[in-house]
């Protein structure tokens, strides 16, 4: 019944915007252009890991990142051959074997992993490709990054190793310049250390879609692109990229309910005079009107969250569906599976087609997946 459908055109325009600003940042000094990585995670941000990776390719981008051993090997499983990176790192001998046996770039970032790594490689007879991963004060995976000379002595001691790459990761290069320009430094100066220790870092990449997007300066090598090829970012942008997926439903049932009749869970909706409404299969389980994640903000923004609900439990602040290109008022509260719809005088049909916006990172895996 309820499909996420796709605007090829409009993702096709993002990739493009996004392409054109790589270009724009120029050659580096060995002549290359930057690189676009293309973060693929969380099932393509939830457009369908592998269909959404096949689009990318057939659009010019040609390396990627997953963030599981479950979503590369999904990829690899699916007949894709191109670079992937695994940004999250591992331990587990079985899983770092099955990975290396499937070619995917591995994030080495403790001296426990590089022993384990290091074995397999001696094990395989093999040169694995990893990428180091600098923890600059995100308190994640990674090198702590002034824990130079553990680095340093970590590295110099692999001999079944290929250092593909070096990077790191933004905690809040959406909103704090100061805390990103931070980061940026230290990871600059491990850099610095590793070259004065004669150890090739190979491409270096820090930003993710919002540092690609307001700090140029920091692109270095490679950029890693999400959220952005979706339209959806937590500042306004430039490149005038669009929002590139709506959740699509239907109309299943249209009924009168008469004066002061509630609608939905705790009687937050009652009617003021006689309503015709229409009742959609869509709600929050289906990933209709939930937000992103409130560890992504500051304290006053999670202030303001607050602030927001009250203020709307009060002003009932209206949610909105569109119908044949018109709006329609959603009444009460959203359910986990349906929204109640007010038509009343309009001409309204069971069947009728409904569109929804959402985030397509938050819609269930279970729903269709359509490219149009």
């Amino acid at each position: 019944m309820n499909t996420l459908v796709i605007n090829k055109e409009d993702l096709r325009h993002n990739i493009e915007k996004i392409k054109e600003c790589a270009e724009r940042s120029g050659q580096d000094d060995n002549g290359n252009s930057l690189k676009v990585i293309a973060v693929v995670k969380a099932n393509g941000y939830g457009l369908g890991i592998v269909e959404y990776t096949r689009f990318l390719m057939d659009n010019g981008i040609s390396s990627f990142a997953v963030s599981t051993k479950e979503e590369a090997l999904l990829l690899r499983e699916a007949g894709i051959k191109e670079e992937i990176l695994m940004l999250s790192a591992c331990s587990i001998e079985e899983e770092l074997e099955k990975l290396i046996e499937n070619n995917i770039t591995l994030t080495l970032s403790s001296k426990e992993d590089s022993g384990i790594i290091e074995s397999l490689g001696e094990k395989l007879g093999k040169e694995i490709k990893v990428h180091l991963k600098i923890d600059t004060g995100f308190g994640r995976y990674g090198f702590i990054y002034s824990k130079r000379d553990e680095l340093v002595e970590t590295v110099k001691n692999l001999k079944h190793v290929k250092i593909e790459g070096t990077y790191t990761h933004f905690s809040v290069s959406f909103f704090d310049e100061k805390y990103t320009k931070l980061q940026f430094e230290r990871f600059i100066n491990v850099i610095e250390v590793l070259k004065m220790n004669e150890i090739n870092p190979g491409i270096l990449h820090v930003c993710n879609s919002s540092a690609f997007l307001k700090y140029p300066y920091m692109h270095l090598n490679a950029v890693r692109i999400g959220s952005a090829f979706l339209g959806r970012l937590s500042f306004k942008d430039y490149l005038g990229l669009k929002k590139i997926a709506n959740l699509e439903s239907k109309v299943t049932e249209i009924k009168n309910l008469p004066k002061g009749f509630n609608i939905g869970y705790s009687n937050s909706y009652k009617t003021k005079k006689e309503t015709k409404i229409a009742i959609v299969p869509c709600g929050y389980m289906s990933g209709y009107n939930v937000k992103a994640e409130d560890d992504l903000f500051r304290i006053v923004d999670k202030l303001r969250f607050v602030k927001n609900d009250i203020k709307n439990l009060f002003k009932k602040e209206a949610l909105y569906v569109e119908i044949n290109n018109e709006k329609y008022k959603i009444l009460g509260r959203v359910g986990a599976y349906h929204i109640v719809l007010d038509i009343t005088g309009k001409d309204v049909k069971v069947g009728d087609k409904v569109s929804l916006e959402v985030n397509p990172k938050f819609v269930d895996s279970s729903i269709r997946r359509e490219y149009r």
